[in-house]
């Protein structure tokens, strides 16, 4: 699909390298007078001590990847934006809703809430499970295929994508096996410096290339913010199912919500969601639909490729190293972000509860670590036959997604709600949004697009929760206005 990348000199290589290798050193140079106790707050939440500055550095770019940046531009249409102008209001939420909540119930995974919530350990071990299930075969290998792809493609290589795919899975695993969320949040903060930097410059030079003309010849439907029935983001379902994917994703997805919870402070932590917010509205949506409008107008439809061509006819030779950083900063942030989470919630929700107690979380973190990593590079094949990345993960997502916030709906918004209540609402959801995807939604019996079928999702979620609260196990769910919401 990226073809058209210009091979990288060996200068431009080692530039590569050396920005790399940077970002590492200087990464070590913050972190390493740190003390380690081996707990599990010391390796998954940095010891509490994550200040605001590197708590929205992590957000960021535990989100931004090349998933991001190939796929949304891949698109080529302006509507994407929605989803990043919407991820503002996800962040807020996060911030003055959901943190004080995790504070107050000392959490180190959002599962924890919820088993403080029901008062039962089934549904915070099925939504933990999901959620590995989720990184494990959605997250970790997509943000391998991508980042491999593009480094094959710059650096004109005849080398496999494996091949890439597997030096930047080493190195994203080493931060979380070496450093924990510390490393993570830390590398994730200095390379953000120069992921959004170099991509606001992407910005500048492709609209510099059309002299800042993005109108003519691009048709109406490519510059439109208002959705149509079939586009990607039917317009009236930023008020029907983009909010809740919002929520779920920002508020209460363990990959995002960990980072807010390292901070020192309630207010510390509110900080730094609150700056995460700001770069969310105001530098990401450019960054993200820009340079694939600049390619239609110059490439015509050429979908995940829009990215790659791009950058190969605007930007000067000497960058492309830089810009190779870039893309496997964005690749490691995201990668090991996501990483840790997943080996938070084994050691906590998993190896604590079944096995036994971890006397050293580093060393079951590097063992888990490396097991995730192999399979994640296994799994980089299956993303190949992609037509769309970003559209392939949104609609996958809606598979666990809906399900989830289900439970945290539920427990947050009503008291007298068991356990066992809420694991049959979940599964009611995978099942329900799975035969959507797989069955109805294909074979024409629904039409309903996939955003507006996650509120359908959400709400016979909870209700399917609450019934058999009801019916099954004889307890009368009592609603809770928001502002009661306590331990």
């Amino acid at each position: 699909m990226l073809a058209n990348l210009p091979a990288a000199s060996g200068i431009q290589i080692l530039v590569c390298v050396l920005l790399t290798a940077l970002v590492g050193l200087a990464t070590w140079l913050k972190i390493r007078k740190a003390s380690h106790d081996g707990s599990s707050r010391d390796v998954f939440l940095a010891g509490g001590g994550l200040s605001w500055l590197f708590v929205a550095g992590s957000i960021t770019l535990t989100n931004l990847s090349t998933d991001q940046l190939v796929g949304m531009n891949g698109n080529q249409m302006l509507l994407l934006a929605w989803w990043e102008i919407c991820g503002f209001a996800g962040l807020l939420i996060l911030a003055y809703i959901f943190v004080p909540i995790y504070y107050r119930n000392k959490c180190t995974t959002v599962t924890e809430l919820l088993e403080k919530r029901y008062g039962g350990r089934s549904i915070r071990t099925l939504i933990s499970a999901l959620f590995l299930f989720g990184n494990i075969l959605i997250y970790l290998p997509a943000a391998l295929y991508s980042g491999g792809l593009f480094m094959q493609s710059l650096f004109g290589s005849t080398m496999p994508i494996l091949f890439f795919a597997g030096i930047l899975a080493v190195i994203s695993a080493a931060y979380t096996i070496f450093g924990g969320l510390r490393a993570v949040a830390v590398m994730d903060t200095y390379s953000g410096i120069g992921v959004l930097g170099l991509a606001v410059l992407i910005v500048i030079l492709a609209l510099a290339a059309v002299d800042f003309d993005i109108v003519t010849g691009v048709p109406t439907e490519r510059l439109t913010m208002i959705g149509g029935p079939d586009s990607p983001i039917p317009f009236h379902t930023l008020f029907t199912g983009m909010i809740f994917i919002q929520i779920f994703y920002w508020s209460t997805n363990q990959n995002i919500t960990q980072r807010a919870m390292a901070a020192p402070t309630v207010k510390e932590a509110q900080k730094g969601v609150m700056a995460a917010a700001i770069v969310r509205i105001l530098i990401v949506p450019p960054i993200v639909v820009i340079p694939g409008i600049v390619a239609y107008k110059m490439f015509g439809d050429v979908g995940d490729a829009a990215y790659g061509r791009l950058i190969a006819e605007i930007l000067p030779p000497w960058l492309s190293g830089a810009f190779a950083a870039m893309v496997a900063a964005a690749v490691i942030t995201t990668f090991s972000a996501v990483l840790n989470s997943s080996v938070a919630l084994y050691s906590i929700d998993f190896h604590e509860q079944f096995v036994g107690e971890v006397k050293d979380h580093w060393k079951l973190a590097a063992a888990v670590s490396i097991l995730l990593t192999v399979v994640a590079i296994m799994l980089v094949p299956l993303y190949q036959n992609a037509d769309s990345i970003i559209n392939l993960l949104q609609q996958l997502n809606g598979l666990l997604s809906m399900p989830i916030l289900s439970a945290f709906v539920a427990g947050l918004l009503f008291r007298n709600v068991a356990a066992p209540a809420a694991v049959g609402g979940v599964i009611w959801g995978v099942v329900l949004y799975g035969l959507y995807t797989f069955r109805l939604e294909p074979a024409g019996i629904i039409t309903m697009h996939y955003i507006d079928f996650m509120v359908v999702t959400l709400v016979t979620s909870v209700i399917a929760a609450l019934v058999a609260n009801r019916l099954f196990l004889g307890n009368r769910a009592e609603f809770i206005l928001p502002r009661r919401v306590t331990t």
